[in-house]
């Protein structure tokens, strides 16, 4: 009989270079003391791979100012897209990424699509954020805010606030075209849910591209089933599809302030739960990230990890069983 527990496997990408503060490469394991102290033993029932990181390039200040140490994000794009696209494509496992912060997203997407290049990848993005800044764009120089950008190939030059160095624009090249795939994700293929905080230079972007939303209003008043029912809906015409959860598309004020930007008027851990899980059940769907978990900045204890890995925790038993 075949072990239904081997169809998963657990990515560990602790990176946190693109981050503006410090700690999300402890989520992980802040995830890990919340299985223990509930009795879960998710870890020792999972295998897991830990994905190398370049965080020792964070005791030095950035030597590329709009795009905080791209260079050691470009070697862990490198790291994250070839153990993703491992596990999708030759292991035919199910990966369920654990990241630091958001910024690795972008090779996640890179690896699902190097080994399907004939495949059309839907995205489902549940965050507070739209992360659609470039390092034209960019006010704070945080890769964290680009992922997006990155799989969707885009630069924004109509909204550039920043001049920068060549260096820059060729590593930035280099993460858009990585994989030989470009762009990996077109417009009409990405979801937001919850997202409610953005700037000007990605409102632009959002209009002029018509991507869609399902606001956290709107997830209260259809309810969650409904909301993902139409998300699926929308990209009923894709093969496969990657969803990121990251943490702050919950309400800070309900469940904490553990993440790297939180916002209020945010989603219930309830409705993130019975969304994950509607969305990871449908069999196109082939990986799960979860991200931003920062412990240094949870306000009542580790309250977003234990969260954060009840969410995990029941999606993953989702796919499983599918």
């Amino acid at each position: 009989m075949i072990n239904k527990n081997d169809k998963i496997r657990v990515l560990e990408v602790p990176s946190e270079l693109g981050a503006g503060t410090r700690g999300a490469s402890l989520g992980i394991g802040a995830m890990k003391v919340a299985a223990f102290k509930s009795g879960n033993k998710y870890f020792s029932k999972y295998k897991s791979t830990i994905v190398p990181d370049e965080n020792e390039l964070l005791f030095e200040a950035s030597p590329t100012k709009y795009a905080n140490y791209i260079d050691g994000i470009v070697k862990v794009y490198n790291y994250v897209s070839h153990f993703v696209s491992e596990e999708v494509t030759y292991n035919n496992r199910f990966p369920i990424i654990l990241a630091g912060d958001h910024s690795t997203a972008g090779a996640s997407i890179t690896g699902i699509k190097k080994s399907n290049p004939d495949k059309r990848l839907g995205v489902i993005w549940i965050d507070a954020h739209a992360d659609l800044h470039t390092p034209y764009t960019t006010p704070s120089g945080n890769l964290h805010g680009m992922p997006l950008a990155i799989s969707m190939g885009l630069d924004n030059f109509e909204n550039q606030r920043n001049n920068i160095p060549d260096e820059i624009a060729d590593h930035w090249h280099r993460l858009k075209h990585m994989g030989d795939v470009y762009p990996n994700v077109e417009a009409n293929d990405l979801v937001y849910i919850a997202l409610r905080s953005t700037e000007k230079e990605e409102d632009f972007l959002i209009q002029r591209l018509g991507l869609r939303n399902f606001s956290v209003d709107e997830v209260h008043e259809k309810g969650t089933e409904q909301i993902v029912e139409e998300v699926l809906a929308y990209l009923n015409n894709c093969d496969l599809i990657y969803i990121s959860f990251d943490v702050d598309s919950m309400d800070c004020d309900l469940v904490s302030t553990g993440t790297g930007t939180p916002v209020p008027n945010g989603l219930s851990e309830e409705e993130a739960t019975d969304i994950v899980c509607g969305l990871v059940a449908n069999p196109k769907t082939c990986c799960l990230e979860v991200t931003e978990v920062n412990p240094t900045l949870d306000n009542k204890c580790n309250k977003m990890a234990e969260t954060a890995f009840r969410v995990l925790d029941r999606a993953t038993n989702v796919v499983k069983n599918r």
